[in-house]
């Protein structure tokens, strides 16, 4: 996945969850938009170094977008949410995740469920039973170990709620755990930030939904991050 044209600039502040202030090379402080409703554990700290991008969208009160964060270590971690479907998206069209690599067709957001809810893809092949994929992202990092969620997720809950259900109802149902984060290894749930989660995944795998957690790779030009892709699947500590 190819990122948007970025600049760097040294964050100041993150504030209001959609909101940051940060310091440009030139010493002139602007305030950027954060597309982020997580705790982004580890991945906002005064003083980091921050990527970010310009919309050229006239009505937007914040052009720029806060796209990723360069920690104090050199890894890279995307904070911008809105990229995993993207991301996900291009590893399914190449056929990078392997469990799914015999579908053909892709849908993404589609209404579905009894909780009202979208999956973030349909995949349907021929005399395939169809497959729902729900999409997370991975920013919350430790000591090589990527984890999901870094904050309690009340929608992420009714998501495994929605995916077990379809597969009672025979088809598959899959949870992805995208790599935003170049700097783990392995994965697992964090379940002493939301146990209801973990409790709710691991009852849902007990019976039949799928779960896979692939790393993140950037690539670097110049000294500028210009994308980034999914590698491989790490070990899943359940």
């Amino acid at each position: 996945m190819l990122l948007p044209s970025l600049q760097s600039a040294k964050l100041i502040r993150r504030y209001k969850r959609f909101l940051a202030d940060i310091e440009l090379p030139n010493g002139e402080v602007i305030t950027i938009h954060c597309a982020n409703t997580g705790a982004m554990t580890g991945c906002d700290e005064k003083g980091d170094i921050v990527w970010y991008s310009r919309s050229d969208n006239q009505t937007r009160k914040y052009p720029h977008s806060w796209e990723l964060t360069q920690l104090p270590n050199g890894q890279l971690c995307c904070i911008n949410t809105h990229r995993s479907n993207q991301l996900v998206f291009e590893a399914l069209q190449n056929k990078q995740i392997k469990a799914l690599a015999m579908y053909d067709e892709i849908h993404p957001e589609v209404k579905y469920g009894e909780e009202n809810s979208r999956i973030d893809f349909l995949l349907k092949g021929k005399d395939l039973p169809d497959c729902y994929v729900e999409v997370k992202s991975i920013t919350l990092v430790k000591d090589e170990l990527g984890m999901f969620p870094d904050a309690v997720t009340t929608r992420g809950q009714k998501h495994v709620r929605e995916l077990l259900t379809m597969k009672k109802q025979g088809y598959r149902a899959v949870v992805l755990f995208a790599g935003l984060h170049n700097g783990f290894k392995h994965f697992k749930i964090a379940e002493y930030i939301d146990p209801e989660y973990d409790r709710l995944l691991k009852e849902a795998i007990e019976q039949g939904v799928e779960a896979y957690a692939y790393a993140g790779e950037f690539k670097i030009s110049d000294g500028i991050p210009t994308a980034l892709t999914l590698t491989e699947d790490v070990p899943y500590i359940k």
